[in-house]
């Protein structure tokens, strides 16, 4: 690795630390905003899928236009993006003028991140390493997102505190946290500024071509969309409506749970590359998720609050594990000049799959507070494992 990739490599670390603590600010303050602004679940749905869906459509524009984009002229953009989101949903309650900017911004309800960002900044920390190295530097990307994200969640409360004594009283400081995530877009642009003038990351990407790999990415992707659908029933946001719902949580009582979650998934992602170079990328990614799954089924028939946090804490012990082998093992099947396309492509259906299902998981909580989401979102995660496990565990390595 040279000096130039790694310094960078850790620019990339600090910046997606910043963003997760901003995501995970809104990603507690979303639904708990739109309910002080009258609307219900069937809105937090429509708009997380609105977010979603704005990112996969950043994903498909960087994928179609990898022949002149570099990676972090994208990131340097999304950064605007992310400022215009968050003080747009700061100053207005006007449905119509969220779902526009949720489409166009890269505002993340979830635990993991599907916007543009992920396949440029995945790019960058990729490109310096190889085998096991690799693994770890995913990982690492991993933690910091997760501590990032856990950060933001508890932050969530007292800056909503903030916010009502410096006079949001309207929506009872909740959207302050949009505030603050605006100016985090404000503050990570002259990072990528700074680093892309270093030029390390000036090559231009490699065109949406798969090379002689293209049948076990394409099928990969397709497995890989089938967690991902799983997953947008269980946004992080639609989990904070469904702890609302269920067990009367304010934001406070939400924000520590989505940070205790965060928390344990970055736990997770220390643990990862050991168990990846003892047992295999497959065996890891496809033996950690299960025992997830059905820890987020449980937390459905939870009788109390505490043992339904405790579910999901532990569900975010062991969901993130599969995270840095999933990358490092589809990095692993494409030479070093296809790296960029594969993210990009691995990751638009991913993005399309996720947003396809929230819609249906706010509709869902608006006709009943029991966890009928993460029954079913952790019923197709459960039939990806499965998929995963069957059809791709003989291609597997240890890294």
């Amino acid at each position: 690795m040279t000096g130039n990739s790694s310094t960078d490599t850790r620019s990339i670390l600090v910046t997606r630390g910043l963003r997760a603590v901003g995501d995970g600010i809104m990603s507690a303050s979303l639904a708990p905003l739109l309910l002080s602004r009258g609307f219900n679940g069937r809105t937090v749905g429509l708009v997380t899928t609105a977010t979603l869906l704005g990112s996969a459509t950043s994903l498909l524009l960087v994928t179609r236009l990898s022949r002149t984009l570099r990676p972090l002229i994208v990131l340097t953009g999304m950064s605007l993006l992310m400022a215009v989101t968050g003080f747009t949903f700061a100053a207005t309650g006007t449905l119509a003028v969220l779902l526009v900017v949720s489409v166009i911004g890269p505002l993340n309800p979830s635990s993991g991140d599907v916007s543009a960002f992920l396949p440029a900044e995945q790019t960058i920390v990729s490109s310096g390493f190889e085998g096991s190295a690799r693994t770890r530097a995913l990982a690492r990307f991993a933690l910091v997102a997760s501590a990032g994200a856990a950060l933001g969640a508890f932050l969530a409360g007292p800056i909503s505190r903030v916010g009502r004594a410096i006079g949001f009283r309207s929506t009872r400081g909740i959207a302050f946290g949009a505030v603050v995530y605006g100016i985090v877009g404000i503050v990570v642009l002259p990072i990528y500024l700074w680093t892309s003038r270093r030029g390390q990351s000036g090559a231009v990407t490699n065109p949406g071509r798969l090379g002689p790999s293209r049948r076990i990415i394409y099928e990969l992707t397709a497995v890989f969309a089938l967690d991902s659908a799983g997953g947008g029933m269980v946004v992080n946001s639609l989990i904070a409506l469904w702890l609302a719902q269920r067990f009367d949580f304010t934001l406070g009582r939400i924000g520590f749970v989505l940070g205790l979650m965060s928390l344990a998934s970055a736990a997770s992602a220390l643990l990862s590359p050991k168990l990846s170079a003892r047992f295999g990328m497959v065996e890891t990614m496809a033996l950690t998720h299960a025992p997830a799954n059905v820890l987020l089924i449980a937390a459905a028939f939870a009788p109390n609050p505490q043992l339904a946090v405790l579910c999901l804490a532990g569900r975010s012990l062991l969901s993130q594990l599969d995270v840095p082998p999933r990358v490092a093992f589809v990095m692993s099947l494409v030479q070093p000049e296809e790296r960029s396309a594969t993210a990009a492509f691995t990751n638009l259906p991913r993005s399309i799959a996720t947003a396809s299902t929230p819609w249906l998981g706010g509709w869902l909580l608006t006709k009943s507070s029991f966890g009928w989401p993460l029954v079913i979102g952790g019923s197709m995660k459960l039939a990806y494992d499965a998929l995963l496990w069957i059809r791709f565990r003989r291609f597997s390595t240890r890294a």
